[in-house]
Parts: structure tokens; sequence; C-alpha cells
């Protein structure tokens, strides 16, 4: 029961989210090391940690190698050994077979996002369970017996999944369930029998559906009929399959985690708080529920009893915030990532009664003074309207009435993502060299309550624009910030919206940096990947229909206004990008070009959509910060990296 833990998006997948705890800066100038991007990027990548089905190991992935591969570590400590040897396709490891040490894992080809199962053999073989030049697919579970596993691919009809059944011994495979009805796949029961199914509507509006297996040719049955617009979330079956959770924003702003009993319909409220409550998972031995909050751009967890509700009592981890776990199938050992704007993820392991965290792994380079790096502080600001815009930033130490230094936006991606607190390596090379960031939570954010989040629909590059410009107007107010030297960044939406920076408020910003943003609009939503069919209506109810909303779309596109670009402008793309396609920043580059603007242009033809080598990431980074040096007037400052302490 690994549990990704992240915000509920809308159908415009995020390119970055920030997790991990915040605190107060401190304040007090002082001098730092300076450290190269390289430095900060040898900082080793962690992620998807989970148990062994033995609990004999700990399985995590990892870019120790420069690609991400999978390795396994001892629960109780030890030295991690490498099962997957990828030089170019990162690998995420998903688990250990049942009852041997066969192993499945997850890769795309050079970022193009249609990713395969695959197998790695006890001899060293590599089994791809779900071949096609056109196939995505995703591992779902093992079954309750452990003998056969859940897969969902598309290589029937490319816009939905259909369930797949695979045995545990020779891999021959069963339809489950045919996706003929245009939903999205959800949770499914231990014995197979039962699985949830979302059905969007739009942006604002879906429904939970069960489809039962002893009914197979029977339609899903809806199980959360309201009025009004709602929209539900996660959902998760309890072990026994009696009841189902799931998360509902209806009668209320945020997220309430619901359990519905699923042979008379009766539901019940579990939880709530003054955030959303993101996701829901229930173990395999019934005895724990877990779930996250989305709190003020961090995340809460809770373990809970199924018996009795009562909370399991977890250990203080500081600074520390938790982003991915996994209970041990005998229920005695929590395995998680934490990590905080100063510390990479590590893997823990947590005995469950106890009060002790192990920390198996150390991602910081030993090179880093955790001192020099800068913790993020939640700010409000007022914006045009009086709106308050929840933000987090990043102040360099250095930085004070004597010592102004320029700054950066940095807008997140979506439409409807969140920055959170959590270690971003380019954002603390930034600031390291002496270069503020606010990363700025516009309206239309998630994890902020409903009435926020669909503030900016079919309003992009107009009202979450203006919040930007007023995010400048409070960093000038700043005695420490120098607020004509402050530009904007940001990747996917947050590329466009520096795109929309550039072309509707020619002059607010000193420099724009774009990463694959969306340039053109309606090129992009007339190109949208396959695999999103069941998202279509969401996006256009976000963002617009490319048909009925054409003029304004057009008008919303910065491509078809970039004569109005003046200011100086980095753009990054990888070829292989299937959301934000390669031609979107090829266009606005050679516009900029013609209006005689200066612009830089950094392709990798090996990376798609989020960069996943490690060597690309160290080159972004620089770029990003020596395009920064030139157009913000930073004079570039020493970052040699030291000798290991």
């Amino acid at each position: 029961m690994s549990i990704a833990i992240k915000p509920r998006a809308r159908a415009w997948i995020p390119l970055l989210f920030l997790f991990a705890a915040c605190q107060a800066i401190d304040s007090t100038p002082r001098e730092v090391q300076r450290y190269d991007a390289r430095t900060f990027y040898e900082t080793v990548g962690l992620r998807a940690v989970s148990f062994a089905p033995d609990g004999a190991s700990v399985l995590f992935s990892s870019d120790r190698s420069g690609v991400y591969n999978a390795y396994a570590i001892p629960p109780e400590g030890g030295e991690a050994t490498q099962l997957t040897d990828s030089t170019s396709d990162a690998i995420t490891g998903i688990s250990f077979f049942p009852n041997d040490r066969r192993l499945v894992f997850q890769k795309d080809q050079g970022g193009n996002e249609l990713v395969h199962v695959y197998v790695k053999e006890l001899d060293g073989r590599v089994v791809d369970l779900t071949p096609g030049e056109k196939t995505k697919a995703r591992f779902v579970m093992w079954s309750g017996d452990d003998r056969s596993m859940f897969v969902a691919t598309n290589e029937r009809d490319s816009s939905f999944f259909d369930l797949y059944r695979y045995e545990v011994d020779g891999y021959a495979r069963q339809l489950v369930f045919e996706n003929t009805g245009g939903f999205e796949l959800g949770d499914l029961s231990l014995d197979g029998t039962k699985l949830s199914l979302t059905k969007v509507k739009n942006n604002s509006d879906n429904d939970l559906f069960l489809w039962d297996a002893r009914q197979p040719h029977s339609a899903p049955r809806k199980l959360t009929e309201h009025s009004g617009e709602v929209s539900h979330g996660d959902a998760a079956f309890s072990a026994d399959a009696s009841e189902i959770f799931y998360t509902s924003n209806e009668g209320s702003e945020f997220q309430r985690l619901w359990a519905q009993r699923l042979d008379d319909g009766t539901r019940r409220l579990v939880h709530e708080a003054p955030w959303d409550v993101q996701s829901v998972s229930c173990t395999r031995d019934g005895r724990f529920r877990v779930i996250t909050i989305n709190a003020d751009a961090r995340t809460q967890v809770r373990i809970e009893r199924l018996a009795d509700s009562s909370e399991v009592a977890l250990p203080e981890l500081g600074a520390l915030d938790i982003q991915d776990l996994d209970i041990s199938r005998d229920g005695k050992r929590l395995a998680c990532l934490a990590w905080s704007d100063t510390s990479p993820a590590n893997v823990f392991v947590v005995d469950l009664g106890g009060r002790e965290a192990r920390q198996l792994t150390t991602s910081l380079d030993p090179r880093v003074d955790e001192q020099a790096l800068v913790q993020s502080q939640v700010i409000r600001f007022a914006s045009f309207d009086g709106l308050p815009i929840p933000s987090l930033l990043y102040k360099p130490h250095g930085a004070s009435a004597g010592e102004r230094v320029p700054a950066l936006l940095w807008i997140h991606g979506g439409p409807g993502g969140q920055s959170r607190t959590g270690y971003n390596p380019a954002i603390q090379h930034l600031v390291n060299q002496g270069i503020a960031v606010l990363a700025v939570n516009n309206r239309g954010s998630s994890g902020y309550g409903k009435s926020f989040h669909h503030l900016d629909d079919k309003r992009h590059g107009e009202v979450d624009l203006d919040d930007c410009v007023w995010a400048k107007k409070w960093l000038a107010e700043q005695e420490w910030c120098d607020g004509e030297r402050v530009g904007i960044m940001g990747g996917s939406y947050g590329g466009y919206m520096v795109l929309a920076a550039l072309a509707y408020r020619p002059t607010e910003f000193a420099l724009g940096i774009d990463i694959f943003g969306v340039s053109n609009w309606l090129r992009t939503l007339e190109s949208i990947p396959p695999w999103w069919a069941s998202f279509r209506d969401s996006l256009y109810a976000e963002v617009g229909d490319p048909v009925a909303d054409r003029e304004r779309l057009s008008r919303q596109s910065p491509l078809f206004h970039a004569d109005k670009i003046v200011r100086p402008l980095l753009v990054v793309q990888g070829a292989n990008d299937p959301r934000v396609l390669k031609v979107e920043s090829d266009e606005i580059v050679a516009a900029c070009r013609r209006n005689g603007v200066a612009v830089e242009y950094l392709l990798f033809p090996d990376e798609g959509h989020g960069f996943q080598r490690k060597q690309n990431r160290i080159a972004a980074s620089e770029a990003y910060l020596s395009f920064s040096q030139a157009h913000l007037g930073v004079a570039p400052a020493s970052a040699a990296a030291p000798e290991p302490r």
C-alpha cells in the first residue's frame, strides 16, 4: 500500500509539486558558502518507496547513477543495492513479487510519457508486460491472494484505460474491465470484484461509480448522487470491500473524507479539516486507514486504526514532511520519504507503536552546509482586489536594507497546481547565489478551497497575471528587495504565465524564464494526448474550447501578441514533450527574435515534460542562474564546491 502524497489537481497536470515543512526565516544577515548547480544536483533524488511483501527490504527509486533506477535497502539500514541499470530512461520501481524477488518497474521512452510495465526476472531478463509503440500503462495492485497482478493499459483505445489481470506465473492475462464509458479508473478491492470509477463532467463536477465484476455486463452504478456541482477526489475500499472511503467537497469549501456502505448506501463523515483531505488508503490487513491533508502548502499525515478511528502516534520529524509512505504487510512498520526545504528526500522506517524513526539514506551532498540553504516562509499579500494570495518566500541569507537583492517570481504548473514547501535544487541554487524567489500560488491554485480554485477559470493571462504583478509590488515594498530587478519564471502553465507577463505587461518584469510553457492555447488544446480523453471536458471548462472559445483563446495566447515582447527571454524545452509540443517554444523564440529581443533557447533532445536526467537538470539550472545574472545585474559569485566535510 504505497501512498503517493500529492494534491488533487485539475486535468492539466502540474510541472512541479513541492512538499515539506515550512519554518520561519532566520532574518539575520550572514555570509554563506556559495555552491554551483552541480553541487545542488549531486544531491540524490529519491521517489516511490515501498516495503517488499515479505518486509525484508525497502524498495525505492534513486537518480544516484544520473538516471532514476530501482534500489533496495534493508529496513534496519545498510548499503542500498541497485536493481536496474538504465542509462537513459528513468525507471520507477513499483514492487517485488509477493513470493520471490522478481521486480515490477515502470518507465517511458525519452520522456514521451508512454509508460510500460516491466518485470525483471530472477535471471536478470526484462519482460515488457505492456508492449506497443502507442501503449501507455500502469501497475494497479496485487490481488488479495497474491496469485495475480492488475495492470491498466490503453492498448485497445488510446483514449481510455482498460483493466487486466496478469497471472504471477507465466503472465497469462485476462481482460477484467473494458472501459467503453470513458471513465477514469480508481481503486480496486483486494478480491478484484469491485472497481471504483470516476466520470468527469467538468473541472468542478464529477461522480464516483462502482463496477461489480460479479455482474460484468451490468453498467457501473453511480455512488454519488448530488445536486449542483460537486467534486469527488480520491477513493479507497476497505479491506473487506464493505465500504468505500472517498473525498468530496459537497457542502464545503474543502474536500472532506466520507465512508459509504456498499450494501445500503448509507454514508458518514469520517474526517474534515480547514484544508483539503487529499488522499485516502487502507492497509491490506484491514487495520489502518491513512489520510493526508494539504495544510497551507505542506502535507499532514494521519494514520488511524480502523477498529475505533483512534490515531496512531508518529515520531516528531521536526522540519521534515512526509511525501510518500507505505505500511508493511504485517502492520508493524512504516517506510516513508521525508524532506524539507533544506533537506532532500530520505528514506525513513518507523516502528508503529514506537517513537523511533530510522533514517536509511543520506541524500544531501556532504559538501553542502545545510545552514547555507533557505527555509521558505508562507506569506500572503493583497492582490489588486484585496484578495489574499498565499505564496512561499525564499529570502537569501544576506539580504538586508543595506544589501538589496533582485528576485524571481516562481509560477507553478497547472492550471490548478500549487507550489509547496520542499527541497527544490533549482530554487536553492538561485537563492544561494543571492536571488530571492517568491513562489506565487495565484488565484486558481489548488489547496485553498474550491472558490479560490475556480477564480481564474477561462481568465488565464488576466486575473492570475494581475496576482503576479501585485506579487512584484509586494516584493518592491520589502526593504531588502530591489523592486526594479524582478523577473518571472515557471514551467508548463507557469511557463505560459511567463510569456503572458512579457506579452501583456511588456515592461513590468525585468526578464522571463519559460520552461516548456504554452504559447498557443488553440494548438495545445487541439493536441491533447489521447490518454487525457477522460479529462478533456474538465480542461475545456478550465481553459476553454478551441472551437467555441477560439476568439478568447487567441486573445490569451502570447504567440499572437509576441510583437509586444521586449524583455529578455530564456526558453527551455524537452523535444519529446507530449503535453506542450516543441513547436510551442520554437515559434515563440522565432517571434521574439524577430523583435530583436535577447532570447536564449535551451533544447533537450532526450527529455519530455519535466527533466529526468541529472545532467540536463544541471544544465537547465545553470542557464536559469546565468541568464538571471546577466539581465538582473547580479555579479557572479564564486561558487566552487568546498571539499567534503
